[in-house]
Parts: C-alpha cells; sequence; structure tokens
C-alpha cells in the first residue's frame, strides 16, 4: 500500500491516526512540505503580508514569500494501512505564537524545518519542544542556492542533544517529506520506550 491505496479485495483497516506537527521560523517552508505529501487538498489559512506588518516580519533571505500563515495548516498522508498521519502545520511568526498550545494537544512528535540561511529562526520551536517534552527531529531543509553544510556543523550550531535525529530534506519532494515523517514517528517510539523503561535501582 502507498499513500492509502489498498490493494483490491482486503477488508478495509480500521487505521491508527497520529498527529505530527511540523514548526520552524517563517518562510522556512512549512506550508510546502504539508502540501507535498498531503493525500487531500491541505486546509491553509494564510494571508498576504501586508505593508503594516513590514516591520514585525522579517522577510531577509525570503523576499519572494508574499503569504504566511496565520493559524495552521491541515495535511493528511497514509504511511500504511493501519498507519494514518494528521500534519498540523504551525504558524512562524512570534505574533501568532499562542496558537502552539492548541496544535500541540496530543501531538505524537513535531518536525522543526531549519533553513542554514536563518537557522536562528528555528531556535524558538526546539526550545518549545524540548521545555513541553515532546519528541521532535529536526529537517534541514536544502533551498536552492543555500549553501550545504555538514551535517554535524549544523548539530552544533543548533546546540542538538546527541538524540535528536538531523536529516536533510527537500520540502517540495513527496518522497524526501514522507521520509522525514517516518522518521519522526520512529523518533517519537523510542522516545516513548525510553520513558517508559523501568529505573534500575
Amino acid at each position: 500500500m502507498i499513500f492509502g491505496r489498498t490493494e483490491r479485495g482486503k477488508p478495509p483497516v480500521e487505521p491508527v491516526t497520529l498527529k505530527i506537527l511540523v514548526a520552524g521560523g517563517f518562510g522556512v517552508g512549512k506550508t510546502t512540505l504539508v502540501g507535498a505529501v498531503s493525500e487531500i487538498r491541505p486546509l491553509r489559512t494564510e494571508e498576504h503580508l501586508t505593508e503594516a506588518g513590514r516591520p514585525v516580519d522579517d522577510t531577509t533571505g525570503v523576499e519572494r514569500k508574499s503569504t504566511t500563515t496565520v493559524a495552521m495548516d491541515f495535511g493528511r498522508i497514509t504511511l500504511r494501512e493501519d498507519l494514518v498521519l494528521y500534519l498540523f502545520g504551525t504558524p512562524g511568526q512570534e505574533r501568532f505564537w499562542f496558537m502552539w498550545d492548541e496544535l500541540s494537544e496530543g501531538a505524537l512528535g513535531a518536525v522543526v524545518l531549519a533553513d542554514t540561511r536563518r537557522l536562528e529562526d528555528c531556535f524558538a520551536a526546539i526550545d518549545y519542544f524540548e521545555r513541553r517534552s515532546i519528541p521532535f527531529i529536526v529537517g534541514v531543509n536544502c533551498f536552492e542556492g543555500a549553501i550545504r553544510y555538514p551535517e554535524d556543523d549544523v548539530r552544533r550550531a543548533l546546540d542538538l542533544d546527541e538524540d535528536v535525529p538531523l536529516v536533510l530534506c527537500d520540502a517540495r519532494d513527496k518522497l524526501s517529506v514522507r521520509d522525514v515523517l517516518i522518521s519522526v514517528v520512529q523518533h517519537a517510539m523510542d522516545f516513548g520506550s525510553e520513558r517508559r523503561e523501568p529505573v534500575a535501582t
């Protein structure tokens, strides 16, 4: 089975549904990632950037960006016949961060998208998930024209714990995004197992 297709002749299976957040800074590619992989038409809450918002919205490095997510993006992907992911893209600008608490309720894990041209923009998301013990991975979105840095250099720049996976990805590519989501699910399962293991006395 691939992306929600089932084999003919087999009875339908009631899938387990899991919630994944996609977070990161303004213009890092969250809406693109959700749209690239969603098997349904994504729900988007985008508004056009206005002159009034220019003093608050730093568009350095993403000068061509003309819209912004003001509430969330929503998509769905079937990884297996019995496993469906609901994707919630969070708003990237600080003035919309109040939505994060609502969106993170019941989340299995998260993807923090990073742009090596603006790494500092994903610090807030990393801090958010660390403080709430929500398992997350960092996906470095490989933009065209951006310098490719070694993974170890990016990890050090972000001050990531060793157990936080860091993967390179292309938010426009369905297979690349699928691999990122599989990595999140696996990491969240490992994270949960470690927390359930009894402490030796």
